[in-house]
């Protein structure tokens, strides 16, 4: 599945309503849009998404943009100085807002609250600016305690009224996986003392909270590696540990976003340097499974790195709404996801407490028995001994039937299940009988190779000794050549031997002759 765009035409006050469920829309924009960047901050307040700083070709960003979810108009903000500020250099107010990039960006209460970051005149210890939206007033605001060393690519949280700060890269590019919280009752920083196996260090990740208990802690990446792991840390006991996860395979990525809602916490974009992340996934943070709920088309604006994701709710209905990002060119484009109501399949029905007790009565024999068949006579006799008699027995009746029907539900979903795993069974086999004949011809083909292999060997130890041979019939040849000519030579001395003994004879049968 792919992302679609509105319609120009199509009714603005509307827009909500006409959209489909787990689809990415791009929105049309009226007027002038924020220039394209990454590494920005996003929040939702007001049914407004405000943006913050982020880096552009190297340079580092300090507007605020905001932009009206109902009338899909940008529009900047104009920030101004707190008059009862410190004016000095130090307090770094002189540009109102810095550049700064890879920070984090919280709503509390009225106020934008924006930490870390990296950026030209970065301060050893973390700087917490607010934005009063409001006022626009904009301010640094005073911490106390162990603050922490600024940081950039790091993730904030917030449980309850304290905001937990975990990992990212310093100054130095030092990368980091400690903890820190602030206070924002006191404004007073600490550090957590965790026990267990921490994350590796590591920035550009994200995190969410879980049950207001568990902070999760997913990908992000060192200076050479990627990762695609899961970390949870229990706020409670202090205590680090690395679940196993069921559900879709998820690959490595950083520079990814990341929002939960309710007990479910959805992961946009992200990459590895090389290749964005088309997938929008989805983690059951109760039951620790990934799903995916889209995927887009390669070099999409959301298959970038750098990108932001927050959470709006519009007419009662939840969406998701991402901006920015990287993945070869700059993204300033809008994207919404209406999220599905969850829960439909499961109507509030059970309003009694007898009810309520049958249903956790009939939750648990499924989870014990799974397929066998219930007695549902028995069970919500069981359940309503201890219940108090004054409950009409037509709403009773009313709630048992639903929990029947739930029951056929389920029963048929248990059916399929079986069907599916039957049909799975019969391709595992079919696969297993197709692996032993492969086998089989591996092997021969392999025993045939040795074979071959064999004979190359022999062949190639003939004709060593053939070439050695023949080296030595050309030293034969040319000895025999050799004594040619030496016999050449001699017949040809021989010759001029003979020849002049004969002339010598004749001479001297001459003289004889005469005398």
């Amino acid at each position: 599945m792919g992302a679609e765009e509105i319609k120009k035409d199509m009714d603005i006050i509307s827009w909500p309503s006409d959209l489909a469920y787990e689809q990415w829309v791009a929105l049309p924009v009226s007027g002038a849009r924020p220039s394209a960047r990454y590494k920005h901050a996003a929040a939702v307040a007001d049914e407004k998404l405000y943006i913050t700083g982020g880096s552009r070709n190297g340079r580092y960003l300090s507007d605020i943009q905001a932009f009206d979810l109902r009338s899909l108009t940008w529009s900047s903000l104009k920030l101004e100085i707190d008059p009862n500020a410190d004016k000095s250099e130090d307090s770094g107010l002189q540009e109102v807002l810095p550049g700064i990039s890879d920070h984090s960006m919280i709503k509390w209460e009225n106020k934008l609250l924006l930490l870390g970051g990296h950026s030209k005149k970065s301060s050893d210890a973390m700087i917490v600016h607010f934005i009063n939206l409001e006022t626009h007033v904009c301010c640094v605001m005073e911490t106390s305690g162990k603050i922490p060393v600024t940081r950039g690519g790091h993730s904030v949280t917030l449980v309850g009224s304290k905001l937990i700060v975990f990992g990212g890269e310093d100054r130095s590019r030092k990368l980091l996986n400690d903890v820190h919280v602030l206070d924002l009752q006191t404004m007073t920083w600490s550090i957590v003392e965790a026990t267990q196996t921490p994350p590796a260090p590591r920035f550009d990740h994200s995190a969410a909270v879980h049950s207001e208990r568990y902070l999760l802690i997913f990908g992000g990446c060192s200076h050479s590696v990627f990762f695609n792991d899961l970390h949870v840390l229990d706020l409670h006991t202090m205590e680090w540990s690395q679940p196993q996860v069921q559900g879709d395979l998820v690959s490595p990525r950083a520079g990814h976003a990341g929002i939960s809602i309710d007990e479910m916490w959805y992961i946009v974009g992200g990459g590895d340097n090389n290749n964005g992340c088309p997938e929008t996934l989805a983690l059951n943070m109760s039951k620790l499974v990934w799903s995916t709920l889209t995927t887009l088309k390669e070099r999409h604006p959301l298959a970038s790195e750098g990108l932001s994701i927050c959470s709006a709710i519009i007419d009662g209905g939840k969406y998701l709404v991402a901006f920015g990002g990287y993945n070869g060119k700059y993204n300033n484009e809008v994207f919404v996801m209406k999220l599905k109501p969850r829960d439909l399949s499961h109507p509030k029905i059970f309003q009694s407490p007898a009810a309520a007790a049958a249903a956790a009565s009939v939750t648990a024999a499924y989870a014990l028995a799974k397929s066998e068949k219930l007695d549902f006579p028995q069970i919500i006799d069981l359940n309503f001994n201890g219940v108090e008699n004054n409950v009409p027995k037509k709403d009773i009746n009313f709630e048992i039937n639903a929990i029947k029907e739930e029951k056929v539900v389920l029963e048929s979903s248990i059916d399929e299940a079986r069907a599916e795993n039957s049909r799975l069974r019969e391709k595992i086999d079919e696969l297993k009988s197709n692996h032993t004949e492969l086998s089989k011809e591996l092997q021969s083909v392999q025993s045939q190779l040795i074979s071959e292999r064999s004979r190359c060997f022999k062949l190639e130890a003939q004709i060593a000794e053939l070439q050695k041979m023949l080296e030595s019939l050309e030293s034969i040849e040319n000895e025999v050549q050799i004594l040619r000519s030496q016999k050449s030579a001699l017949e040809q001395e021989m010759e001029v031997s003979s020849t002049q003994h004969q002339g010598s004879g004749g001479v001297w049968r001459w003289i004889a002759g005469g005398t």
